[in-house]
């Protein structure tokens, strides 16, 4: 950024060289001399107006080359840094708000390198070569020269920054609540046809829109104003200069040829302080950008990696000791002294009413949050000497909310595993009972996966456990929103496909339940009944009451 001043000084040096070359060139040729006499006015012509352009462009190169530079490893950065926040520190935040944040606000950075550091550099160099340039004739006219140039250097472009002030910031937040907007709308459309609510939506958006428009406007009127002002200043500057040298003038100490070389010089000389007007006013937008980065760059971790970790552990034994968590805002517990263990092998459930705490246990075994108290093991190995990449690599997950990805059936199944070849990819689809999608492949799965059944996603995300072929299997609420049929034939491809692994299955709905060796039942936090099934139906107990009530009601 330095090098791009320097050149942008030598740049607008060569136009200060060029218009004053050219002065003198035309009123010493009004003089009729011989052609050798306007030889060095030619030449300097020419190379002034040579070098200006060539300089130009490489200010500009050098500059916005730097720039787009600095915004990739910006970028890079940001989402390293972003990355180890998710999910536990990034809840707070919408997607669409991250996307601003993520898009919009590193971008409007640029300014800060192209349009803020090298602008003011340039302008003081101009400066100091203004003030011993014209201050070779007259020290009277290099302070006035100087006084205009601060003018329209520091005291205009302070006074319009201080008018604009808070315009930058609310454009920026209305283009926030516009994405946001654009992002719900798009949603949320079937909705807002149903209940009629689309006409009054279109409108508020409009109303952002226009309240936009009226903010640009009014910056863009006040960045007109501050050109004029600026202008004001430079044909001061020359006032200035023609009356400081108007008797050296007349004494014969300054021919007319040099007066009027430096009065071009000196209006050449302000094409430096024409772009200050900006870097002002993007000051406040570019600060506020930097602070919603810093917003989320500043959040700590909620889970580090270990300096030092583990391999995993051939054994994969789950436990559980004395586990609390309470999430962050929430007074109450999620889950309270829970202690449980899942040897390996094993086919373990965990039931009980919503909001009972039972997908906290999965987002804490696969570390997206860390117990307030308490110990997860795998293997006799706390979970926390493990590198959460690796952790995660060996826990396959299968939620009720199987997200796919706007890209083809086979890139959503290579999340799994990117390595995997056509023949895995359909031995998964087959063991996953969807032989129908062999020959479509490459088909796009539509946003979200629409152009997919809700059967045919869920059995996408068994086909992706397959292909992880990971020891440890979680299965949260897997087939929540499946019909009764559909969710038969998943569970049995969920069988066929989890033999001689570690299953732990949370659920709601009290579905061959018989088929786990251990049945564990949460309400509001904390473990009140444990065993086999038979054994809680015996008991008559909480589970013997929501099985009854379920089945009765199938009945």
């Amino acid at each position: 950024m330095l090098l791009a001043a320097i050149i942008g000084f030598a740049t607008i040096g060569s136009g200060i060289g060029l218009l004053m070359t050219s002065a003198w060139l035309i009123t010493r040729a009004a003089m009729q001399p011989g052609i050798s006499t306007l030889q060095l006015g030619i030449t300097g012509v020419r190379f002034f107006g040579l070098s200006r352009g060539v300089l130009r462009y490489a200010e500009r190169l050098i500059s916005h080359n730097t720039t787009f530079r600095i915004l990739t490893r910006l970028r890079v950065w940001f989402y390293e840094a972003v990355e180890p926040l998710a999910p536990a520190r990034l809840a707070a935040f919408r997607s669409a708000d991250l996307l601003q944040r993520i898009v919009d606000d590193i971008q409007s950075l640029e300014n800060i390198y192209a349009r803020v550091i090298a602008p003011p550099l340039t302008a003081i160099m101009i400066t100091v070569l203004m003030w011993f340039l014209v201050g070779a004739w007259s020290t009277g006219a290099a302070v006035g020269v100087l006084a205009c140039q601060l003018l329209a250097g520091v005291a205009i472009p302070l006074f319009t920054a201080g008018i604009a002030r808070g315009k930058a910031r609310n454009v920026m937040e209305l283009r926030t609540e516009q994405q946001l907007l654009a992002v719900d709308l798009v949603q949320g459309l079937g909705e807002l046809r149903v209940f009629g609510q689309l006409d009054a939506y279109l409108d508020r958006m409009q109303r952002t829109e226009n309240h936009k428009l009226k903010l640009q406007k009014q910056a863009s009127f006040i960045e007109g104003f501050q050109e004029m002002l600026s202008g004001i200043a430079m044909n001061a500057a020359v006032v200035w200069v023609l009356w400081a040298l108007l008797p050296q003038l007349r004494s014969g100490g300054v021919s007319g040829i040099t007066l009027s070389a430096i009065v071009f010089g000196v209006t050449a000389s302000f094409e430096a302080f024409q772009p200050l007007s900006g870097s002002f006013q993007h000051i406040e937008a570019d600060i506020r950008a930097g602070d919603r980065l810093f917003e989320i760059i500043d959040a700590e971790p909620e889970v580090k990696a270990p300096t030092q970790p583990i391999p995993f552990p051939a054994e994969q034994h789950v436990e559980f000791k004395e586990l609390t968590f309470t999430y962050p805002g929430n007074s109450r517990p999620a889950l309270d002294r829970v202690s449980l263990s899942v040897p390996q092998g094993d086919r373990v459930a965990i039931v009980g009413p919503s909001g009972a705490g039972k997908s906290t246990i999965t987002s804490l075994l696969v570390r997206f949050w860390n117990p307030s108290t308490g110990t997860i093991t795998i293997g006799g190995r706390e979970i926390t000497s493990f590198d959460p990449e690796t952790l995660r690599r060996n826990i396959a997950v299968v939620s009720q909310k199987t997200y796919l990805f706007g890209q083809s059936i086979r890139e959503n199944l290579k999340l799994a595993k990117p390595e995997a070849n056509d023949d895995e990819l359909e031995r998964a689809l087959s063991l996953a009972g969807l032989e129908s999608l062999h020959t479509r492949l490459d088909d796009w799965a539509g946003q979200h996966g629409m152009n997919l059944s809700g059967g045919e996603r869920q059995r996408i995300a068994i086909a992706r456990m397959i292909l992880q072929d990971a020891p440890i299997i979680v299965l949260d609420e897997a087939t929540a929103n499946l019909d009764a049929i559909t969710e038969e034939a998943v569970l049995e491809t969920i069988d066929q496909a989890c033999k001689d692994k570690t299953v732990l299955a949370i659920t709601h709905r009290l579905h061959r339940m018989e088929r786990f060796d251990e049945i564990i039942v949460l309400n509001e936090g904390r473990i009140i009944e444990q065993g086999h099934h038979e054994e809680l139906l015996d008991r008559n107990g909480f589970y013997a009451g929501m099985w009854r009530l379920q089945n009765e009601v199938a009945v």
